[in-house]
């Protein structure tokens, strides 16, 4: 008999369920009986002890199904040490449910936060094993996270969307793409989608850049400009200030994002007409493309495979193409940022991408 706990924590993503599906039908193929117990809005549900019993059938029929079917939510990492407002102890919490249950191991799918967690609980001494979920691919460790691949093909999708508006009309369009404070979404995406400039948070912008960029193309008689910008783009003058003069500046901020400030200085230099799209959580939703139902599977059973030889303690990633198992303590609390100086940035300024530096 194995006792398997799973969890879904943070923002959700497109393959969620599909990686769920691959460690239960992995687990399935080699025991004949299994409990497998699913917590309710991730961590929130290990706390207070909400869960539901599942069986094989549950995973039937969800390969291609967005979001997830145990519900989730954020809980923040330093926040975990602290009393809930009852006085509630998280972490004891969560260890008394886990053993409550007398649990093998806990499976934990979630992103950054969620793996800062799940490695503390590993300290904590419980069997566990994350799943690097995100959008955003920042994940150290990992060449890839599920969802991502997905995300791109709907932020490209809207790119290419707008390529036909903004050259019926010979404006400039900024289509603001997701990743929190990495790149490589936006990156991806806007290469894809044929974006003129890229602006990520790992290469700060100078305004004047771009405006020469959008200058050398009208020049060029090429009618209109598409730029991708990351949510987490930030100009030269702002890059070396602390978080705190970072914070204290945000409160007097006087835009909805940094796409809009962007579009109001295009404006005002060159006096040409800017118009804002934010996908938004488009990006999260709809069906997992299928290199991410590719990548969950495999990753879901590469899982199951350490729940089999109970091997616990890592996270499940992928490197060079080979699912691989990345020690928690070597990889929680790690960014994976853009370099600018790798070899897809060198390609993209190649081909005349300018990322306003």
């Amino acid at each position: 008999m194995k006792r398997i706990g799973m969890l879904t924590s943070g923002g959700d993503c497109q393959a969620l369920n599909a990686t769920m599906r691959g460690i239960v039908k992995g687990v399935c193929n080699v025991y004949d009986e299994v409990e497998l117990y699913g917590f309710e809005e991730g961590y929130k549900g290990l706390i207070y002890g909400n869960y539901r019993m599942l069986t094989g059938r549950d995973f039937s029929g969800i390969l291609t199904k967005g979001g997830t079917i145990l519900g989730s939510s954020r809980q923040a990492f330093k926040q975990m040490r602290v009393p809930d407002e009852k006085g509630l102890d998280k972490v004891e919490a969560m260890k008394q449910t886990y053993h409550k249950l007398r649990l093998d191991c806990l499976v934990i799918l979630g992103g950054n936060g969620t793996q800062k967690t799940a490695n503390l609980l590993r300290e904590e001494g419980l069997n566990i094993l994350h799943m690097p979920k995100t959008i955003d691919n920042d994940i150290y460790g990992t060449d890839m996270t599920f969802g991502f691949q997905s995300a791109v093909d709907i932020a490209t999708n809207c790119i290419d969307c707008i390529h036909t508006t903004a050259a019926s009309h010979g404006r400039v369009f900024i289509v603001e793409v997701m990743g929190h404070k990495v790149g490589q979404l936006t990156l991806h995406a806007g290469i894809a989608g044929g974006a003129d400039i890229i602006l990520i948070p790992e290469i700060p912008y100078d305004i004047d850049k771009i405006c020469e960029a959008i200058d050398k193309r009208n020049k060029q008689k090429k009618g209109f400009t598409i730029l991708a910008v990351a949510e987490g783009a930030i100009p030269k003058k702002r890059a070396d200030m602390s978080k705190k003069e970072l914070k204290e500046f945000m409160k007097t901020y006087p835009y909805p994002a940094v796409s809009y400030e962007i579009a109001d200085e295009i404006s005002r230099h060159t006096g040409t007409e800017v118009r804002v799209t934010v996908p938004g959580h488009t990006q999260r939703g709809g069906s997992p493309c299928p290199y991410d139902r590719v990548l969950s599977t495999r990753l879901g059973a590469a899982a199951a495979q350490a729940i089999v030889e109970e091997d616990y303690g890592y996270m499940i990633g992928i490197v060079n193409g080979e699912t691989t198992r990345v020690p928690l303590e070597k990889s929680a609390g790690k960014l994976k940022f853009v370099d600018p100086d790798s070899s897809i940035i060198k390609e993209a300024k190649m081909i005349g991408i300018s990322f306003g530096d």
